[in-house]
């Protein structure tokens, strides 16, 4: 059953890829990643359950920390402020 949603989240990253460098705006590249990136850490958190192995939990949870990081980035660079206000 975990084989199968690792296919499917697998696939739907595929969508994703897709809307990241084809999509219309720089909004909807932004979104596409947001989703990849939870997708990702998805496919860390059934492997962890497949392979047993938990510290690939940490690779999920490092990634979307990063993820999140490199959203509000862009949000702000969106917005023409600096970074550090």
């Amino acid at each position: 059953m975990l084989e199968i949603l690792l296919y499917i989240q697998t696939g739907l990253c595929v969508f994703c890829l897709y809307r990241i460098i084809r999509g219309p705006t720089i909004a909807d590249r932004m979104v596409g990643l947001d989703i990849f990136g939870i997708l990702v850490v998805g496919i860390c958190a059934i492997l962890a359950i497949l392979t047993g192995r938990p510290f690939i939990l940490d690779i999920g949870i490092a990634w979307i920390i990063l993820s999140f990081i490199g959203t509000i980035t862009l949000a702000k660079y969106l917005e023409n402020k600096k970074l550090n206000e």
